[in-house]
C-alpha cells in the first residue's frame, strides 16, 4: 500500500494541530502564572512608593518649603520633586540623602516602614 504525500499530509494535520494547540496552551498557562505571581509584588511596590511619597510631602510641608525651593537646593527640576511626592518615580539614593539633610531628619526616617 502506497501513501501519497497528500494523504500523509491529511493524516498528519490533526496531529500537528494538536501539538500546536498544546504548545499554545502551555505558553498561555506560563504567561498567566507569571502574571499572577507578579501582581501582588506590583501592588506592594505601589504601596511602598506611596508611603515614601507621602513622607517626602509631609516633611517638605513640615519645613514650610516649596517644591521649587527643594528642587533648587538639590539641583533637580520641580517636576522631579513633584514626581517623587506623587509616587510616579523614586529619588535616587544620592537625592534621598540630600532630601534627608535638607529636611533635618535621618535618611532612615524617610525609609522607615519600607
Amino acid at each position: 500500500m502506497r501513501i501519497s504525500i497528500f494523504q500523509l499530509f491529511v493524516l498528519l494535520i490533526p496531529f500537528s494541530m494538536l501539538g500546536l494547540s498544546l504548545y499554545l496552551l502551555i505558553l498561555l498557562i506560563r504567561a498567566l502564572r507569571k502574571y499572577l505571581s507578579g501582581a501582588p509584588e506590583t501592588e506592594a511596590v505601589r504601596a511602598l512608593r506611596g508611603t515614601l511619597a507621602e513622607r517626602l510631602r509631609e516633611h517638605r510641608a513640615r519645613c514650610n518649603m516649596t517644591q521649587e525651593f527643594v528642587a533648587g537646593a538639590l539641583g533637580v527640576s520641580r517636576q522631579a520633586v513633584s514626581k517623587w511626592e506623587t509616587g510616579a518615580t523614586d529619588p535616587s539614593t544620592a537625592n534621598l540623602i540630600a532630601l534627608a539633610k535638607l529636611y533635618g531628619v535621618p535618611a532612615q526616617q524617610l525609609l522607615e516602614g519600607l
